[in-house]
């Protein structure tokens, strides 16, 4: 049986986050349970990029601050880090506020810029991976993710945050690699068993919905959840959105590689009542997260009818972002007419719908478009 404790946590003011973190560690049996003296703990914030707090892109600072202290009252020696998708960690650690936290706390930045070569044998989709070192070289890790709509995967939160132990270039690898989302999905829960965080926390004070990972709408949910089960804290979180946590790869294969449960008769809950929480008009997608097939005439039929990343004009600033981060080569988005003072254009057939450049896009200047033929056909199954 798998324990989701939800408490509820209505703003980021400082004792009251503090209030909620204790609560929900006491909730699972106390932080000793997860740390001890001389044990050194990493933290995994979410930091998509070098946001501000407010943005709500990425893990409140306040939240982290109130976690570190947790952990470095147990004796640890605590460090923390991400790799984000643009940035440096440094910098996008310091935009969001966690920087100032950490030193606050009294605790170091790790290393994310390098990695180690890894063979997990036990890996479904993936055996091989390069994890950052500061995370092969701490002794456990505690993940604490943002809940938020996700153009690519339906929704990021617990299971997909490790997605950032990976060195920033190379996740864009993975991208142009592996563009079906359940494969996608199962490499996520492949790094998840291999480096095994020894407990997951959600920020869900403020969520975002509509168009995230970092350009949707703040939307307060007044909670957060712990557990040491990701796909249960994904699939709880999705049930207070009213989204079926089926149409989400990362918690169907989660349990499939026996990384967690979705089962509700599987599944705890402690602490605040859940349906005291239930958002069921949370915007987000509420079908199935459909793979994208890269040839052949699916392909061509997937193009009309699966939705695409579009650049509205009136947003662009024109920054390069959108280029910077297409994994394909040659790529899908880029300056085609050679002149830079106008947004950059797309040649969908070579579009890979991984949707990095919606998910990084830091004006929010790209959305996700549904075609035409898609509207007049909605009910097909492609």
């Amino acid at each position: 049986m798998s324990i989701v404790a939800l408490v509820r946590c209505e703003s980021y003011e400082y004792n009251e986050v503090k209030k909620a973190v204790e609560k929900g560690l006491d909730l699972l049996g106390g932080v000793s349970r997860f740390s001890k003296e001389g044990d050194k703990i990493l933290l995994k914030p979410n930091l998509v990029a070098a946001d501000p707090p407010e943005r709500c892109s990425t893990t409140n600072n306040i939240v982290f601050k109130a976690v570190a202290e947790a952990f470095v009252n147990t004796g640890a020696i605590v460090k923390y880090g991400d790799s984000p998708g643009v940035h440096s960690p440094e910098y996008a650690a310091r935009k969001a506020k966690i920087e100032e936290a950490a030193n606050e706390v009294g605790i170091e930045i790790a290393d994310f810029h390098n990695g180690q070569e890894v063979f997990f044998e036990e890996g479904i989709q993936n055996k091989r991976f390069i994890i950052a070192n500061g995370v092969v070289e701490s002794d456990g890790l505690i993940s604490i993710s943002k809940f938020k709509a996700h153009g690519f995967a339906g929704i990021t939160g617990a299971v997909k945050n490790q997605f950032g132990c990976i060195p920033g270039p190379l996740k864009g690898e993975f991208h142009a690699k592996i563009t079906d989302s359940t494969l996608f999905a199962k490499m996520l829960v492949d790094i998840n068993n291999l480096i095994k965080p020894r407990l997951y926390i959600m920020d869900a004070v403020y969520a975002m919905e509509g168009n995230g990972p970092r350009s949707g709408r703040p939307r307060k949910l007044n909670l957060l959840l712990f557990s040491e089960d990701p796909v249960a804290i994904d699939s709880t979180a999705c049930r207070i959105i009213n989204l079926n946590p089926e149409y989400v790869p990362t918690i169907v294969y989660g349990k499939e590689g026996g990384l967690g449960t979705y089962l509700q008769e599987e599944i705890q809950l402690v602490g605040d009542d859940i349906n005291s929480f239930y958002a069921p008009d949370f915007d987000v997608k509420r079908e199935p997260v459909r793979p994208f097939k890269q040839s052949g005439a699916i392909r061509l039929l997937k193009n009309a009818l699966v939705p695409k990343p579009h650049i509205f004009s009136s947003k662009c600033v024109k920054c390069g972002v959108c280029v910077s981060v297409c994994p394909v080569k040659p790529k899908a988005v880029n300056w085609h007419d050679g002149i830079k003072d106008k947004p950059p254009t797309y040649v969908y057939n070579r579009c890979i719908r991984c949707f990095c450049c919606q998910e990084l896009c830091p004006e929010g200047a790209i959305e996700l478009k549904v075609p035409a033929l898609r509207k007049i056909f909605k009910r097909y199954k492609y």
